[in-house]
């Protein structure tokens, strides 16, 4: 898949775009659209200007999450409540159809096993954000979860505050249908670089595992990108 590079102003508009025409052209093919979201604050205008994309039929949408903290979905942590904020509220979504993983639960490895038995086996479109250590979902650099090849989804401890999490694991990833990374500002250059160029580390750099996916970038986290011939 082609990378993309876009000016900052511009990126937002541009991934809803391409996030939109690929959930269209899955609904087409196949009856229904499967779409999985992740938090941080990059995707937060992409999914206001997704609510607003046309075309869409979101009665056959079918919401999943790419991770969750452990937090209520009411908490400002959670990716839950602001996919609900600025995304599902905004959309005529057959409720049956959002999946929230339950990061408030209070056996997380029972959620992380119940929310495996609801993924699908390829989800349609996987949106996806790199931290500036390279982590992705919440799958950071050295995790024993990045060796995971049976469960789909785990229980981890992050390093970032609030630590527990639940994740989708690689084979998630590696199945999806079209994975979107997005990345913006200077500060995620290194990661960015390590994970399309080189060998492919993902104990080192985990986004690396979407590298055959679409990457949007602006021009401050594409800027340590080599030119290739």
């Amino acid at each position: 898949m082609p990378t993309e590079i876009c000016d900052s102003s511009t990126i937002s508009t541009i991934a809803a775009d391409r996030i939109a025409q690929a959930m269209i052209a899955a609904i087409a093919k196949d009856g229904a659209a499967s779409l999985a979201l992740s938090g941080g604050n990059t995707p937060r205008a992409i999914y206001e200007t997704l609510a607003r994309a046309p075309g869409i039929d979101w009665q056959h949408v079918i919401i999943h999450f790419a991770d969750e903290r452990a937090v209520p979905p009411d908490d400002p942590e959670s990716n839950f409540g602001m996919a609900q904020e600025t995304l599902l509220r905004r959309v005529p979504l057959t409720p049956a159809n959002v999946h929230r993983m339950h990061g408030d639960a209070s056996d997380l490895d029972a959620a992380a096993r119940a929310y495996d038995a609801v993924l699908p086996h390829g989800i349609s479109v996987l949106i996806l954000g790199i931290g500036e250590d390279g982590h992705t979902a919440s799958l950071f650099p050295g995790s024993s979860a990045l060796d995971e090849r049976e469960r789909r989804v785990l229980p981890v401890i992050g390093p970032k505050p609030p630590p527990q999490r639940l994740t989708i694991t690689p084979p998630v990833i590696e199945a999806a249908g079209l994975c979107v990374m997005i990345a913006t500002g200077a500060g995620k250059a290194d990661a960015v670089a390590r994970a399309l160029q080189g060998p492919v580390d993902i104990h080192r750099t985990p986004a690396s595992l979407a590298r055959n996916g679409l990457w949007l970038l602006d021009h401050a986290a594409a800027s340590k990108l080599e030119a290739e011939s």
